[in-house]
């Protein structure tokens, strides 16, 4: 079957809807006119630790450059960078006549999340006609995405960090709505599973015209704290094989760390060069 979008309707249209996707689209591009680059953080699947790479990376942007780094949560029903980032207790969103002044976590990192609007425990719900549910909620996740794009106080930012939520769309839907996007970081575990996961995720990016920008491995084997030695935690080298498929770098290879226990600065130093 073929359905007509909003662009193939001759003559006037009454509801002004290609109007109104026009401007909100020129919002974004105007909000993030002093943002210097936009990068995606994607997976093929959940369970990943997407959202914990997101957050360390935003942690050691802000050392590099302070107060100029922004994470925004799109995974809209499960949002966690805001805890991540300790910009959940006392820090709530700012309503101003020219938009909304993003939450600050820390390191001075600007963050937008579904995480401020609901209550505690409750799910995301939509306003949604009672028929057709489905239909609905595709254009109502992307309508909600573009005005955290565009009615969020960005400000001047080196680095603005989209958390995707898991699956290959996402990443080619940010694309529609910032076509400036400076490219995707693909995180993967060792495991086959994930491997084709990502390399799905890699291929749908690539398809859109994505910049691939590479590829980090997260539980990438264990330390033991006490001994010094290392031993694999999931079997596989998804890292290894998805660089290889698509011709891109492996960025880090992260391992689990004893709590409390910081990643060595030199390794995010090296995901954050890979930026242009």
């Amino acid at each position: 079957m073929s359905f007509r979008t909003y662009r193939d309707v001759a003559g006037a249209d009454g509801s002004g809807i290609a109007e109104q996707v026009g401007a909100q689209r020129a919002k974004v591009l105007q909000r993030l006119r002093s943002v210097r680059r936009v990068v995606a953080v994607m997976s093929g699947k959940g369970g990943v630790g997407k959202s914990y790479v997101t957050a360390e990376l935003a942690r050691a942007a802000a050392s590099r450059w302070p107060s100029r780094v922004g994470v925004l949560d799109a995974d809209l029903r499960s949002p966690t960078v805001a805890r991540l980032l300790e910009a959940t207790t006392g820090k709530a969103l700012v309503v101003a006549e020219q938009g909304v002044h993003p939450a600050i976590g820390a390191g001075g990192v600007r963050i937008m999340s579904t995480e401020f609007l609901l209550e505690s425990g409750r799910p995301l719900a939509w306003r949604e006609p009672d028929a057709e549910q489905f239909v609905w909620r595709g254009a109502l996740e992307a309508a909600v995405l573009r005005e955290f794009l565009g009615d969020v106080q960005w400000g001047d930012l080196e680095l603005l960090l989209v958390d995707l939520p898991p699956g290959a769309d996402g990443v080619a839907d940010l694309f529609t709505l910032v076509p400036q996007l400076t490219g995707a970081l693909a995180i993967t575990l060792p495991t086959e599973e994930s491997r084709r996961s990502v390399a799905r995720a890699l291929s749908a990016a690539r398809a859109a015209g994505i910049t691939l920008l590479g590829v980090i491995e997260n539980m990438a084997g264990y330390c033991c704290e006490d001994c010094g030695r290392s031993a694999a935690v999931f079997p596989g080298q998804a890292g290894a094989e998805l660089v290889a498929e698509f011709g891109i770098p492996l960025l880090a290879r992260i391992p689990l760390l004893p709590a409390g226990q910081p990643l060595a600065d030199g390794e995010w130093g090296r995901v954050l060069e890979a930026m242009p």
